[in-house]
């Protein structure tokens, strides 16, 4: 890496951390002492994020334009809020190391005026018998009404002189989500890995983390932590042992990492059931800018020649989620991200050794329904001419809803489901045999999905496709 990367790297960390510092002495202070910050903190921005700006006078060295990012298309300022520098570093230092190859730019580190709210520095501070009421008097808060998806959403307003933003989320958004990634997910946001499946199923936490436990020390694996305290470092065979049950009781959608030490690994998350869940856990988790995420969930079946246990791979989706229907209308399309879906067909292949006719007896490919009424089979007959006009195979809670917000949020985003029943058909959840071919259908539809994983981390910059980027946006990725 560049040496003035890295220089402006640690400019980055010394000014977070400094504030951080500061922050968090006046406060025990004021809890042990009741000691009252100076005025200055404020005046000075002692207690701000670092601002990391980027200058550009339109003048190019050699710019790349068919990548994804990385890219600045008019001359001005461009800037930042940084939270966590040292947890962003590879981010951070990869997309100006990009800027400053292409263009002629000058980048800066300096104090914000954006404060750092109080409740992201408590660790290992106790309040004792002071309120946040008594805090939020005299320390920055959480002001609601400055943290937002505006500029992802295309709706911030600047004014003539205002800098461009440089990324899709400041400080505040993403100090924000990674406080909410710990309370969901049990685990510490630090071991979120870049490629991201999602299920609505416990038993697939169950095969994954088998699974995980035997891939440590193999294949850049170093380790396995997950929600309930579950850290693993070293091969652990039947490592579903030693999931804890308090996890399912105190953390909502728990998370499961195998962890690289450059977070390319993997991590698997159990949203439960519906979209808002699957809203709340993407909004979250796109701060990190993981680089794909995949659902890989149930689904009803819709067609007489589907059997349980076949797979669905979504080419589109019929959004009757609603939970983004502000931000996003119905009729904004999702395109299919090319690399994703040959990635998951080609993982198909892999993991079955069927191809072609072969394949398409267990793998069909067309529209998914997803819709926010879990009983939506009480009301079928206001929806089966719907179905039929958008050509459906399958019905679940989750799929559009994970993959608008990956076109949102510009993170690559695919579906590949299992049909655990057939409501139309009369199979249903049933004990027996259709039951017992479903769970054996499981531990291959996993492995298709890591297998899918391995496949797009080979992809590289390519798997950032362009039609995920609007007019205006931001260089960063």
């Amino acid at each position: 890496m560049d040496t003035k990367i890295e220089q402006i790297h640690a400019e980055l960390v010394r000014v977070y951390e400094a504030a951080v510092a500061c922050l968090k002495a006046d406060i025990a202070a004021f809890i042990e002492h009741g000691t009252l910050p100076p005025p200055e903190r404020r005046t000075e921005h002692q207690w701000t994020y670092p601002e990391l700006t980027v200058r550009y006078a339109g003048q190019e060295r050699d710019a790349v334009y068919g990548r994804a990012f990385g890219r600045l298309v008019e001359s001005g300022t461009y800037a930042t809020t940084i939270t966590r520098p040292h947890l962003f570093a590879d981010y951070v230092k990869e997309q100006l190391a990009l800027l400053d190859a292409e263009y002629e730019i000058e980048i800066a580190v300096t104090r914000s005026d954006q404060e750092i709210p109080f409740p992201y520095v408590l660790d290992g501070i106790g309040v004792g018998s002071v309120t946040p009421q008594e805090l939020a008097t005299h320390f920055p808060s959480t002001e609601l009404a400055m943290i937002g998806d505006e500029i992802a959403d295309g709706l911030m307003v600047f004014a003539e002189n205002d800098p461009k933003p440089l990324a899709l989320f400041d400080g505040l958004r993403t100090d924000f989500s990674l406080a909410r990634l710990a309370h969901y997910t049990g685990t510490s946001p630090a071991h979120c890995q870049k490629f991201i499946l999602f299920t609505n199923y416990h038993r697939y936490v169950d095969e994954f983390v088998d699974w995980a436990g035997q891939q440590i020390g193999q294949d850049g694996y170093v380790a396995l932590a997950g929600a309930g305290g579950l850290f693993l470092d070293e091969t652990t065979p039947n490592a579903r042992e030693r999931l804890s049950d308090t996890a399912w009781r105190r953390h909502q959608m728990p998370a499961y990492h195998l962890v690289r030490e450059d977070r390319s690994g993997i991590t698997l998350v159990n949203i439960g059931v519906g979209p808002s869940n699957a809203k709340t856990i993407t909004d979250h988790l796109a701060v990190l800018r993981p680089e794909a995420w995949l659902m890989i969930g149930h689904c009803g079946g819709l067609r007489e020649t589907q059997r349980i246990g076949d797979f669905v791979l979504a080419h589109a989706y019929l959004r009757d989620d609603k939970v983004l229907d502000p931000v996003l209308p119905p009729e904004i399309p999702l395109p299919a991200i090319a690399e994703v879906q040959q990635a998951l067909a080609e993982a198909a292949e892999i993991v079955s050794g069927d191809s072609g006719a072969n394949l398409k007896k267990r793998m069909r490919t067309g529209t998914v329904v997803t819709t926010d009424d879990r009983n939506w089979e009480l009301r079928y007959t206001a929806s089966a001419h719907r179905f039929s006009l958008s050509r459906a195979i399958a019905i679940e809670m989750e799929s559009a809803t994970i993959s608008a917000q990956g076109y949102r949020f510009r993170v690559p985003y695919g579906t590949l489901l299992c049909v655990s029943d057939k409501p139309l058909h009369g199979e249903l959840k049933l004990p027996g045999q259709a039951n017992r071919f479903y769970e054996e259908a499981i531990a291959g539809h996993l492995k298709i999905g890591l297998q899918a994983c391995d496949l797009l981390r080979a992809e590289g910059d390519s798997l950032h496709s362009r039609k995920l980027r609007a007019f205006d946006e931001p260089p960063f990725r």
